[in-house]
């Protein structure tokens, strides 16, 4: 765009921002600089934020709504915000702010917040995806990527929102086998935020060889039963940290017809593994309703 639009599309965008699931999580060593080094395997599922863009001529703003949006008050929907750091880099790659038009971002966040479970990074991915659109920008693929991974570790992964295994700090991303074709997933998130540093701070400090992952599962039995040789480094250290994380997983234990219970990346959303996916959606009701004040779902991977 060489003009910044002069009569404004009232068309709304939209761009869901799915959960991500780390299936297992190894810490396999630190660089000098601190960061920590993982392998781990992420999957996607159905449960997700929501983003919308409605075109103006006002300056860009942000609004927050849904179950875990409103209660943040409209101060964490400022410049600092990962949507308008990720729209900041948009609109930088089509020239500037004054080359697209402005208008309302609304995040409708339904996802729990910092639970482990990529809900910020997966809406900032949302974000670049989402106004490139709009705005009928066009980055090459590793320019995007580029972008991605300097809103944040998990937001590459969260880009194209499929399976895949992440390496180095999770910038580094290759193909995931392939999935069953039948698998279903419980999400359960007890409510308190943990500190992903505090975490990383208590774990024991021994690092975990990379997994060697197989070309494919073929049922959810076979997935869950690889899963059981693997671990997540760091949900011991965020039992210590917020111990409702251990009653979420022995009330998931004490599910019939689960396959795998675990915590997902650091925490505190933990989940478990069934056949199919509704097994795991009747899961999600019937402890949706024995447990009101935590957040449930319960259904397939994407």
């Amino acid at each position: 765009m060489s003009e910044k639009t002069e009569n404004v599309s009232s068309q709304i965008f939209s761009e869901s921002a799915r959960a991500k699931i780390n299936l297992y999580l190894h810490v396999t060593g630190k660089r000098a600089d601190g960061y920590h080094l993982l392998d781990s395997l992420a999957v996607f599922a159905e449960a997700c934020d929501e983003l919308l863009y409605e075109p103006g001529d006002e300056e860009l703003r942000l609004e927050l709504t849904g179950r875990f949006g409103a209660p943040l008050g409209q101060d964490a929907a400022g410049q600092n915000n990962l949507v308008m750091k990720a729209a900041a880099m948009v609109q930088a790659a089509a020239g500037g702010a004054a080359k697209v038009p402005g208008g309302r971002l609304v995040l409708r966040k339904e996802l729990p917040v910092a639970s482990g479970i990529g809900g910020g990074s997966a809406d900032a991915a949302a974000a670049l995806r989402l106004l490139s659109r709009a705005w009928q920008v066009e980055p090459d693929s590793e320019a995007l990527s580029l972008m991605a991974e300097k809103l944040g570790a998990d937001v590459p992964v969260c880009l194209d929102s499929r399976a895949a295994r992440m390496e180095g700090i999770g910038e580094k991303l290759s193909d995931a086998p392939a999935l069953p074709p039948s698998c279903g997933i419980l999400l359960v998130n007890c409510g308190v935020a943990v500190s992903t540093p505090e975490i990383f701070r208590r774990r024991d400090g021994h690092f975990v060889p990379r997994a060697d992952l197989p070309d494919a599962w073929p049922d959810a039995q076979s997935l869950a039963g690889f899963l059981s040789l693997q671990s997540n480094s760091l949900q011991d250290a965020a039992c210590l940290v917020c111990p409702p994380v251990r009653d979420v997983l022995n009330v998931l234990a004490d599910i019939p017809d689960n396959l795998l219970v675990r915590m997902s990346g650091s925490g505190a959303t933990c989940f478990a593994i069934f056949p199919d996916d509704a097994t795991a959606r009747q899961a999600a009701y019937s402890l949706s309703r024995n447990r009101p004040e935590w957040w449930v779902w319960g259904g397939g991977f994407c």
